[in-house]
């Protein structure tokens, strides 16, 4: 892989990974449109590890108070919001998790076809638009009771496969369940912090232990680039959210799936 590719997949995984779109979609179908070979899961799993950063420093205030508040419900039983807030997202992740540890390899074997990611686009961009139109949006992260973090957690694990989007499948149960966009958005993305962390660390000791020799130039130049779209992404999302809305994504899905369906059947 070229600094090229690397930086142009960096930054497309910058945005793409928090906008309800699909990451791993674009980083199936950009190689294909440009001629270039498939990256890999592998470089797509270490260039998360440039989002998980920019969340976690987005997110450092709130993800410290969790952090403590979680410790003190598990060291002394004290409940708070945080904490609780905290164990939902880890709660949340499980499904990810087991899934991937179980179907991960059939995934990337069998799952990277540019028409099944078309299908997925346009199927999960509709019900993104339903769920925006007709969510009742009147409560907060806070609110999620554990059916909610089961319903979620779940629907997460869907977006293993190329073309769902995990923020895009997270949202779209977040606001069924009738949080608001804000809100939805923001348990969205503290949702992604331990499942991404479990996976591209994992990648990335497959990468060390690889017996072909690996090219880290790009990679972590990738690293950093994708870190910094992915930090100004969540920031200019969370702004604008309220006013946008979820309908401007739904259309993007629609065409993108369309365009995929024309280049490629």
């Amino acid at each position: 892989m070229d600094l090229i590719q690397a930086i142009v997949l960096a930054i497309v995984q910058g945005i793409t990974e928090f906008l309800p779109v699909s990451s791993s979609g674009h980083l199936i179908l950009v190689p294909r449109f440009f001629g270039w070979p498939d990256q890999g899961l592998a470089f797509d799993a270490a260039i998360h590890i440039g989002t998980l950063a920019a969340v976690i420093l987005y997110f450092r205030t709130r993800l410290t108070q969790m952090a403590r508040a979680w410790i003190g419900s598990v060291t002394r039983r004290e409940r708070s919001p945080d904490s609780r807030l905290a164990w939902a997202v880890l709660w949340g992740t499980l499904p990810v998790l087991i899934v991937g540890f179980l179907f991960n390899d059939y995934i990337e074997a069998h799952f990277r076809a540019p028409l099944l990611v078309a299908v997925q686009l346009a199927v999960f961009g509709v019900f993104l638009g339903l769920a925006d139109r007709f969510g009742a949006r009147v409560r907060d992260e806070y609110s999620v009771s554990w059916r909610d973090v089961a319903v979620i957690g779940c629907a997460q694990a869907l977006a293993l496969v190329p073309g769902t989007s995990r923020s895009g499948v997270t949202i779209t149960a977040a606001l069924s369940l009738g949080l608001t966009r804000e809100a939805a958005t923001r348990y969205s993305f503290l949702l992604a912090v331990p499942g991404t962390a479990v996976a591209a660390l994992y990648e990335c000791w497959r990468m060390t232990h690889a017996s072909h020799q690996i090219d880290w130039q790009p990679v972590i130049l990738a690293i950093v680039l994708a870190a910094v779209s992915g930090f100004l992404c969540i920031h200019f999302l969370l702004r604008f959210i309220q006013k946008i809305g979820m309908l401007p994504f739904t259309i993007y899905r629609l065409l993108l799936a369309a365009l995929i369906v024309y280049v490629f059947a």
